[in-house]
């Protein structure tokens, strides 16, 4: 799908979504500092999942309106 001349991609490579969890960790680095270094993992993890899913179902949304 493309938007304004850009493909929007569902999946991230691994070297992209180790990229965004790294920009996440120093986004969110004051927030998480109390949490265990396994427990930052997890949930950073699972803040890019969140992040990749949302944008999933924005561009099937993207999708249906533009049939």
């Amino acid at each position: 799908m493309k938007i304004g001349g850009k493909s929007l991609k569902r999946d991230l490579t691994p070297r992209q979504r180790k990229e965004l969890e790294a920009k996440m960790a120093k986004i969110f680095k004051e927030n998480i500092k109390g949490l265990s270094t396994e427990l930052q993992k997890i949930l950073l993890d699972d803040l890019v999942t969140a992040f990749q899913n949302r944008i999933n179902v924005l561009i099937r949304a993207q999708a249906k309106r533009s049939y």
